[in-house]
């Protein structure tokens, strides 16, 4: 499958949408950006059931900004609408193999476990109950 152009708008469904997304923050002026790109075009052939995305920091600023993406590239896989893995850095073929079958081999009823105890215990520090996050001022923060 090839690698799919995905913008901020279109980001939220993508990772709804679909089980295991991987995400390169990437610039066209980015030298290491270019390297990687081949890479991460050839790896996406060997595995249809999941889908690569690209998003060009530059035209997604905002996004990259709110993905608190602060070195490019960087890759970002997401399982069943959790942020699983997140690596500045380009990797070689090998790496990003090892990337995608680790993603594909979690044990994602222990992940969302995980998950809903980290959210417990973030809303008990803030001496908010179960299920309320985000700061008390009532400003929107994005779950990445």
């Amino acid at each position: 499958m090839a690698t799919l152009d995905i913008t901020g708008e279109q980001f939220a469904s993508t990772i709804e949408g679909n089980d295991i997304v991987l995400v390169d923050f990437w610039a066209e002026w980015c030298g290491p950006c270019k390297q990687f790109g081949p890479t991460y075009s050839a790896v996406s052939e060997k595995h249809p059931d999941v889908l690569f995305t690209k998003v060009d920091t530059e035209a997604e600023q905002q996004l990259a900004a709110e993905a608190g993406i602060t070195s490019i590239p960087t890759l970002m896989a997401f399982r069943e609408k959790v942020l699983v893995f997140s690596q500045p850095g380009a990797l070689n073929a090998q790496q990003l193999e090892q990337v995608v079958d680790a993603v594909k081999a979690l044990d994602m009823e222990e992940v969302h476990a995980h998950v809903a105890r980290q959210r417990e215990e973030a809303a008990a520090a803030a001496g908010k109950p179960a299920g309320q996050s985000g700061p008390q001022d009532g400003t929107q923060i994005p779950d990445f």
